[in-house]
This record gives structure tokens, sequence and C-alpha cells, in this order.
């Protein structure tokens, strides 16, 4: 069942997140600073492209020091934004019921848009 989700996530838009998250990744990679960010954007890239059956979990540092400095600059910067935006696709996805399992996933994604470091998908 995952697959045909993936399949249709990726027809219906999910691409286009994936690319986004990857372009966005890799301007973050363009400064030495950003680099931490560009890796946490293409970590998102990958959930965004097949969140079917994928679970987010937490990592060993996501209590860690460098992890919460690191979310409290995500969020001030890139994460609320990008967060509200997939809770706002949640909400018009799940208007319809057959559009519930795909609010289900953009929840999934603004969870870990909002705090990425320390989380990994599994």
């Amino acid at each position: 069942m995952s697959i045909l989700g993936n399949l249709l996530w990726i027809i219906l838009g999910g691409w286009v997140i994936f690319l986004l998250y990857i372009l966005g990744g890799l301007a973050l990679c363009i400064t030495i600073i950003g680099i931490p960010f560009g890796i946490q954007c293409f970590k998102l890239s990958l959930l965004g492209l097949v969140p079917f059956g994928k679970v987010i979990i937490d990592g060993p540092s996501a209590t860690g020091t460098v992890s919460v400095i690191f979310n409290i600059l995500w969020i001030i910067t890139f994460g609320l934004t990008i967060a509200l935006t997939h809770f706002l696709l949640a909400i018009i996805l799940a208007l319809t019921i057959i559009g519930i399992p795909f609010a289900r996933q953009h929840v999934k994604l603004a969870m870990l848009a909002l705090t990425p470091f320390g989380h990994r998908v599994v």
C-alpha cells in the first residue's frame, strides 16, 4: 500500500516538494555556515519524495546542545514558514476523504520541518 501511496504522491506533486528542498539545500550548502542546514533540507527532500511507509524517530542527539541551538536557528529562519505551509496543505487535503492519507504525510513533513536536527527518518 505504501508503494501505491508513494506513486500517487510523486505524481500529484511530491516531485515539486523534492525539487524545492533540493534547491534549498544546494543554496544553503554554498556557504560553510549553511552546510548543516542544507543537509537537513536534503533529509526533508527524501521524505518529501516518498513519505509513505517512513517514520520519524528521535536520534541519539535529539536533546543535545548543538541540536537544540540549530533547531532554534532553523525555526527562526526557515522552519516555521515551512511547517506552517505543510500544515496548511494538510488542512486543505483533509477536507476531502481521499486526501486524508496525503494530509497525514504533510503533518509528518511539518513535524520534521519544524525541528529537523536530532531526528532520523526510518
